[in-house]
């Protein structure tokens, strides 16, 4: 059986680990204190191999890389009504000419920009509530809504 600890954790912080794309850097979770730490993919082999053996205390924290940004990007891209503006953003993801930033294209579109923003959102708060759920952490205001964990 498990016990219950109770830890603050900066959702800030966390969330900003989920979003980084610092390819360098590998970002923790320390279960017992509540701290989000980074640390470097070139540091040594001894910190790597403490923080692995002690899995059930520091979480690492899956990195928003290349291949998690183009899958919400083509599922954005997907959804879009206008076949031209679908035809641009496409070929701006796949490197076709004429093409422009993602970013760019979209600030001609306010509409769309804001569509985006709100589906890369939902996204990444779907990713980060699996990534606790997965690895048994609960939020206050679940406890406060009688959410039940085994």
């Amino acid at each position: 059986m498990t016990s219950i600890h109770r830890v603050e954790i900066l959702w800030e912080d966390l969330l900003g680990a989920f979003t980084s794309g610092q390819p360098d850097k590998v970002h923790y979770l320390d279960r017992l204190t509540g701290d989000i730490f980074s640390v470097p993919i070139t540091d040594s082999s001894e910190m790597r191999q403490q923080l692995t053996s002690n899995g059930d205390r520091f979480l690492e924290i899956p990195p928003f890389d290349y291949r998690t940004e183009r899958q919400v990007l083509t599922e954005f891209i997907a959804g879009i009504a206008d076949p031209e503006l679908r035809a641009l953003l496409q070929n701006s993801l796949e490197g076709k000419k004429p093409f422009g930033k993602f970013e760019d294209i979209l600030g001609f579109y306010p509409d769309e920009e804001n569509s985006f923003t709100l589906l890369k959102d939902q996204f990444l708060a779907n990713r980060l509530k699996n990534w606790m759920e997965e690895n048994n952490l609960i939020t206050a205001d679940a406890v406060q809504r009688g959410t039940k964990y085994v």
